[in-house]
Formats: C-alpha cells, sequence, structure tokens
C-alpha cells in the first residue's frame, strides 16, 4: 500500500522515498506526495530522482486495486530502475498549488448553490461543475461577487473524517453524484470550509479561502433540459 503522504500535509513539496515495485512505465513508491487522478482532479506531475537520474513523471493514477499508486513516466523505461532504490520526488508545485485553489473554489460554488451537483472536473486555472438546477435561477455577476466575498473572508480549510455508517445515514453530504467517495475503509475524507461547506472530498485544498485570489464566472452554459454547467477562473493563475 502507497502511503498517502499528501493527506498528511498537503503543502510538502519534495520527499524521499523508496521504489517498491515497477509496473508498465509507471513506478511504485512506499510514500508520495504526487496525488493520484480522482474526484475530478488531475493526477500530479513532478520528477523522481532515483540513481543519479531524474525521471520525469508525467501523471499519476491509481492502480486497478485503488490501494497503490503508479507513477506514470514520460519515456515509460523503467530498466535502470531498482526495487529498494531510493528516491527524491519533487512535485510540480505551483501547478498542484493553483488546482488545490481551484478545487478549493468548486467547494465554495457548492456552498452558494443548493442544487445536486451532476459531475465536474478541476482544472489547473478554469474549471467546471454542472448542478441540476429544477428551476434555481444563477447570475452570473452576482455568483461572481460571492463567491469572491467568500474567498475575502479568508475562511479556514480543515479535512476531517466521518465513518461510511454515518455518510449512509446522510447521503445529502454527497453533493456531486458522478463522484462518489470510497466506501469500505471503515471512514471517508471530509473537508470543511468553516461555516461555509461540509462535504465527502478526497481532493486537496489550500488552508486558507483568501489563498485562492480572485475568482471569475466565465461562463453559464445549458447542459441538457435542467442541467447548467457553470466554469469558474482564476483571475490571477
Amino acid at each position: 500500500m502507497t502511503d498517502k503522504a499528501f493527506y498528511q500535509d498537503p503543502y510538502c513539496n519534495t520527499l524521499a522515498s523508496r521504489v517498491v515495485g515497477l509496473r508498465d512505465g509507471a513506478v511504485l513508491l512506499a510514500e508520495t506526495i504526487f496525488y493520484p487522478l480522482g474526484g475530478g482532479q488531475p493526477g500530479d506531475s513532478g520528477t523522481l530522482s532515483i540513481g543519479g537520474r531524474d525521471y520525469r513523471v508525467v501523471d499519476t493514477r491509481f492502480a486497478e486495486d485503488r490501494v497503490d499508486i503508479l507513477h506514470l513516466l514520460e519515456d515509460g523505461d523503467t530498466a535502470g530502475i531498482e526495487i529498494g532504490a531510493p528516491v527524491e520526488m519533487t512535485l510540480d508545485w505551483e501547478r498542484r498549488h493553483r488546482l488545490m485553489r481551484m478545487h478549493t473554489s468548486m467547494h465554495l460554488v457548492c456552498s452558494l448553490i443548493s442544487a445536486q451537483a451532476t459531475g465536474g472536473a478541476v482544472g489547473e486555472t478554469e474549471s467546471r461543475i454542472d448542478f441540476d438546477l429544477q428551476g434555481q435561477v444563477v447570475d452570473k455577476e452576482q455568483l461572481t461577487a460571492e463567491l469572491n466575498a467568500l474567498v475575502a473572508r479568508a475562511l479556514p480549510v480543515s479535512s476531517g473524517a466521518i465513518t461510511d455508517e454515518e455518510l449512509d445515514r446522510q447521503p445529502e453530504l454527497v453533493r456531486t453524484m458522478s463522484v462518489q467517495p470510497p466506501r469500505g475503509h471503515g471512514t471517508v475524507r471530509t473537508i470543511t470550509i468553516e461555516d461555509t461547506d461540509y462535504q465527502p472530498c478526497g481532493g486537496t485544498h489550500v488552508r486558507n479561502t483568501a489563498e485562492i485570489g480572485e475568482l471569475l464566472v466565465t461562463s453559464l452554459k445549458n447542459k441538457g433540459k435542467q442541467n447548467k454547467r457553470i466554469t469558474i477562473a482564476l483571475v490571477e493563475p
């Protein structure tokens, strides 16, 4: 099992570890700061330094067992890597921090719209989230102002956990139908934005909404009879 160091400290951008496996152009590590694709958030990229050589990681994914994490190499060449070799990993931090800012922004959107989210995707500088509005009216300028007001309040963001049983009793906490939190491990990770939003989420987030910076709702598009796609962007990436 890969130890998920990105949960212990999402701001850690360098870490020493060791190789525990190789698989189809990918490296498995004992622990990692690289977040794997999931919950609408892209996998991390960066560099692994092994045996005096730098290997470029272009994507990070869960293995099929959803336990091990695969660091996918740009050239797919693992021939010179030995099991047990020490590794120095370096995250593409600026990219990751933009994704953290954007992911937290999407939680702010959910706090302002009571409708069920039906899907979403976190991008580096622009993200989208779809809602089944059921007649709820959304104004682009008003939503932009409300989002920036929450950013300006400098609200603390923290992680926690809820048991599978507690989540089963409160299904309304799951805001996005297309992204269900993983059950079966006893607990599910949660994200709380003080006095604003609380929901299960496996992504990485900033410590405080002030880190997000100014936001802009760039578009509202109809995606079906009632579905509305809301796109938000970082004004200063």
